[in-house]
């Protein structure tokens, strides 16, 4: 049992009390229900302040916080960019007391075009990638509000939303933002709290729009006529959505399944067919993907997959291609890795947002609705500070035009008094001017007494009255005020709006594996023991003592002869050599020689793969922080460098090249030239280096010393 005492005594100096004159509460409490009520509290917070998005802005409290705090820090899309470690120490000081990771992790998802739609923030440096890669450290990146987020946060100053305090009293922040466009629609959301998770995916802005104006033409019109505009979801990685009546059932439950599956294209090369995938799911990996694609070619799931390449750039940042083997069946291919990748997957909608400070799960019509019950008070709001704001100028107005038709009157009677408070009580005394006339007419300064200015406040007079009739009509006509909305809902469209990049599909593509064609047609042998054991096995398999780790076609370093290619892998019929022994038949890439011959098995030379265009840019970005070789004993300079050499490691080659340039320009400091051993060791060096660098970054040999130079400044 847990307790919670309260007690109260009152003594007397003579110690004459009675028991009743001491007060004692004892408030019983099994276990059950304090954790239920503690439980509760959390859960009511995660849900309400921490995970699920609210209906009418389509942000979480964080998201919120941080577009906020840039707004008001003046970090908008017209300013410099500003380091992002500022940003999140204004969250945490001022609105958002928890983790800097946290934060910094809503900053980044808000830039990343692949993850939202039309991104929060514009983040100037590295903000992750697609293929998973974690964004820099936030001292290192910079950001500013993207354009689109001025129309979430405009008139904000006036009045239109809730403030409340921050967590400590110091400051106030909005309960919500104006949102000048469905955000939760056209941006999606995710999220898990406790009890509850959210999955909204990404719209297209335009037909979001669209849907909305139709809603607020038509407040009873069915989810069919809703429907006919939104076709289904827009994601930034585009795709293929099958399944129109997952989409249907979302748009009414909230709750629906739809299939996305890749775009893809087919292609010749070299005689071969190969699959291009140009497009991918949505929030799938694309380096997991490739390598599982990848894992699926070296375990021989499926026979009939030659390579498997990452060909992604800027222009096409989901590329990826497929070579196929000589008359390997594509569609049965494709279909296996549609089924067992997420070149397509499975997307379920669960439209969960905060609507009256409670979690529900919402269809397109909810959202909709409370959106433009939003956008009405927030319209009203505005204009009536709009409203407040042109009255109280054309109060002023009206006090200075009649100042001005009395001129003479009131100078006088201003330079008859005391003070400047003086003169505010003898004007409001004799000429019923009001508090806040006489103030704007002590302060106007003596230039603005001209006829030119009579004109002027005559004319923003009558401006003042045609704005004031325009926002009692808004205030006070129903059609007034919609009109307001909907042609601020077309200037976002006219402005922000963009095609659609996801194809819908009506049916879901059934995918059918014909099982007996997976079974590949080879030459095999059977072993069967005395004890009547059975194994079957491939020819390969039993001829070859040691399997290739190679492949034909493959990039290589081998040993001092620097790149090669495999050309061959197979035994060799010459007289002399074991007919079971797998050999290598290497060309040189940059080097006129001869085919060369080595065993598979060879372990006596280094042979290794080309590295990977990552490796290479990393080697590239890290080579002026290696460190040149300390040689104590000149007579072991030689030694040294052939060591290096002969590892064929690429920092062992760019190490060689540091130690023996620096003696260079030693040497020639003293007026003197290099050993002809340093000079040869050095061009061996640097061909062998930018000849693996050509082949791992894709360009000519004689391109890679400028690449490198361009690269590192």
């Amino acid at each position: 049992m847990l307790a919670n005492y309260h007690m109260h005594t009152n003594y007397s100096d003579d110690s004459s009390f009675k028991m009743e004159d001491v007060v004692k509460k004892i408030y019983e409490y099994s276990l059950e229900e304090i954790m239920g009520d503690r439980f509760g509290r959390y859960s009511k917070y995660i849900i309400q302040d921490r995970a699920i998005p609210d209906v009418r802005d389509g942000l979480k409290p964080v998201q919120r916080r941080i577009l906020y705090a840039m707004y008001i820090g003046h970090n908008t899309y017209d300013k410099p960019y500003r380091k992002s470690a500022k940003t999140v120490g204004d969250v945490i000081g001022s609105f958002h007391p928890h983790g800097d990771t946290s934060i910094y992790d809503a900053m980044v998802r808000l830039s990343q075009d692949w993850k939202i739609k039309n991104p929060m923030i514009d983040m100037h440096g590295n903000n992750g990638s697609i293929d998973g890669d974690s964004a820099a450290a936030m001292r290192y990146t910079e950001a500013r509000l993207a354009k689109i987020s001025g129309e979430l946060l405009k008139d904000i100053d006036k009045n239109t939303v809730e403030m409340v305090w921050n967590f400590d009293d110091t400051e106030k922040e909005p309960v919500v933002l104006p949102a000048k466009f469905p955000n939760l629609l056209v941006n999606g959301a995710t999220g898990i709290s406790a009890g509850y998770a959210t999955n909204i995916p990404t719209h297209n802005l335009g037909e979001v729009i669209d849907a909305t104006i139709k809603r607020i033409d038509s407040p009873n019109c069915r989810l069919d006529t809703i429907l006919d505009i939104v076709k289904g979801p827009d994601f930034p990685t585009g795709a293929i959505v099958e399944g129109k009546k997952g989409i249907i059932d979302a748009f009414t439950t909230g709750r629906g399944k739809v299939i996305v599956r890749s775009k893809i294209e087919f292609a010749k090369e070299k005689g071969k067919t190969k699959i291009i995938v140009t497009e991918i799911p949505f929030d799938v990996n694309k380096a997991n993907l490739v390598k599982k694609i990848d894992e699926i070619r070296i375990d021989k799931k499926i026979d009939g997959i030659a390579e498997v390449l990452d060909e992604s750039n800027f222009e096409d940042p989901t590329r990826i291609g497929i070579l196929l083997k000589k008359d390997a069946d594509q569609e049965l291919i494709l279909n296996y890795l549609l089924k067992n990748t997420d070149l397509q997957i499975s997307y379920n909608y669960n439209m969960v947002a905060i609507v009256n400070g409670r979690p529900m799960t919402v269809g397109i019509l909810k959202i909709i609705d409370e959106y433009i019950k939003h956008q009405k008070d927030f319209i009203k709001r505005r204009t009536q500070f709009d409203l407040d704001t042109a009255r109280a100028r054309m109060h002023i107005v009206e006090g200075l035009i009649k100042a001005l038709s009395i001129l003479d009157e009131v100078i006088k009677t201003i330079r008859s008094s005391k003070n400047k408070s003086d003169a505010k009580i003898n004007l409001v005394k004799e000429y019923k001017f009001s508090e806040i006339q006489a103030e704007a007419i002590v302060v106007l300064q003596l230039y603005k007494l001209t006829n030119t200015d009579v004109t002027q406040l005559n004319e923003e007079m009558e401006k003042l009255k045609k704005e004031i009739f325009i926002f009692e009509q808004i205030l006070n006509n129903e059609e007034a005020l919609k009109r307001v909305m909907k042609n601020e809902l077309k200037a976002v469209k006219a402005e922000y709006a963009t095609q659609r990049k996801t194809e819908i599909k009506e049916e879901i593509t059934e995918i059918k594996i014909d099982t007996t064609k997976m079974i590949p047609k080879e030459d095999c042998i059977v072993i069967v023991t005395d004890e009547g054991y059975v194994k079957r096995t491939s020819l390969r398999s039993y001829d070859e003592s040691v399997e290739p780790t190679l492949k034909e076609g493959d990039f290589i370093i081998y040993g001092s002869n620097g790149v090669c290619q495999v050309e061959h892998i197979g035994s060799m019929d010459l007289q002399g050599v074991p007919g079971d022994k797998m050999y290598y038949t290497l060309v040189p890439v940059y080097e006129e020689k001869s085919r060369l011959f080595t065993p598979v098995d060879n372990h006596k030379v280094v042979m290794r793969p080309v590295i990977s265009k990552k490796e290479a840019c990393e080697l590239i970005d890290h080579m002026q922080e290696m460190q040149v070789f300390e040689i104590q004993n000149e007579k072991n300079r030689d030694t040294v460098f052939k060591e290096a050499l002969k590892t064929g490691d690429c920092e062992e080659l760019v190490r060689v090249i540091k130690t023996i340039y620096e003696k260079k320009q030693e040497r020639k400091a003293q007026g003197k030239k290099v050993t002809a051993g340093d000079e040869r060791y050095f061009k061996l060096a640097e061909e062998h280096l930018y000849g693996e660098l050509a082949i791992a970054l894709g360009i000519e040999k004689d391109k890679v010393s400028s690449y490198i130079e361009k690269r590192i400044a």
